[in-house]
């Protein structure tokens, strides 16, 4: 399944470069491009649609105090 929002090319880089260096502190391993890339697609499609959700939940909680205290001022 496609994602649903594009990245910039520099923005894929930059994460591919991200995800490279993990491996190398962490794990003391070399992974190349197409390997970071593919890593990459995989947090795309299935982990970031859940990261989304929380993120939506958490400002849908935020919203819903704030209108509640500007209900109370109100009355």
């Amino acid at each position: 399944m496609k994602p649903k929002f594009e990245l910039t090319k520099e923005q894929k880089d930059e994460m591919i470069g991200s995800i490279k260096g993990y491996f190398e502190k962490e794990r003391d391993e070399e992974i190349g491009d197409l390997a970071a890339m593919l890593m990459l697609e995989f947090f795309m499609e299935e982990l970031a649609p859940m990261f989304y959700n929380i993120g939506v939940a958490d400002s849908h909680a935020y919203l819903h105090e704030k209108l509640e205290d500007i209900f109370e001022i109100q009355k």
